[in-house]
Formats: C-alpha cells, sequence, structure tokens
C-alpha cells in the first residue's frame, strides 16, 4: 500500500465523518512504525492521541485498502470536501 496522504493540517471533525463512510480498512501509519487501523472506534482514540504528542501535531500518513476511501480522504485533504459526509452535531 502507497500512502494517500501525509496528516499535518487536518478538519478533524471533518476527517472522522468521511472516515465514517469509508467501505474498506484505513490505516493510520505513524513515523515510529505504530499502524492503527480506524475504522475501529478503539485505534481511532489512540491514533489521535498518538498525533498530538506534549500539545504538538505528530506527522502520521494514512493508507486505504479501497480504491474509493483513497478518493474520498484524498478529495478532502486536497480540495477539503467531505463527499457529503454527514456532519456531527
Amino acid at each position: 500500500m502507497t500512502p494517500i496522504m501525509n496528516l499535518h493540517n487536518l478538519d478533524v471533525t471533518e476527517f472522522l465523518d468521511v472516515l465514517d463512510t469509508c467501505e474498506g480498512n484505513v490505516y493510520l501509519v505513524t513515523h515510529e512504525g505504530d499502524r492503527l487501523n480506524l475504522k475501529s472506534r478503539l485505534c481511532r482514540l489512540l491514533g489521535l492521541a498518538k498525533l498530538v504528542e506534549g500539545g504538538k501535531i505528530v506527522e502520521a500518513s494514512i493508507f486505504c485498502e479501497n480504491k474509493n476511501d483513497e478518493s474520498k480522504l484524498f478529495r478532502l485533504n486536497f480540495f477539503g470536501d467531505t463527499a457529503n459526509a454527514r456532519q456531527s452535531s
């Protein structure tokens, strides 16, 4: 799998909304080699905690198993397009 995006300037709410629409597994991989499946709610919590270490956003990459999911997350990262993902209230 090839990383589709690096996380650095991300609206977390929009990202989680789009993740909820993904059909396949989506992985967060840190530079330390941690690999978390973001389809799991527990891994999401661990992943978000890992991203914010000491109040600073740590760099990580996203990998997808499903090409449609890659497209959704790429559009979010590049264009800010949530592909009509529901907005959390």
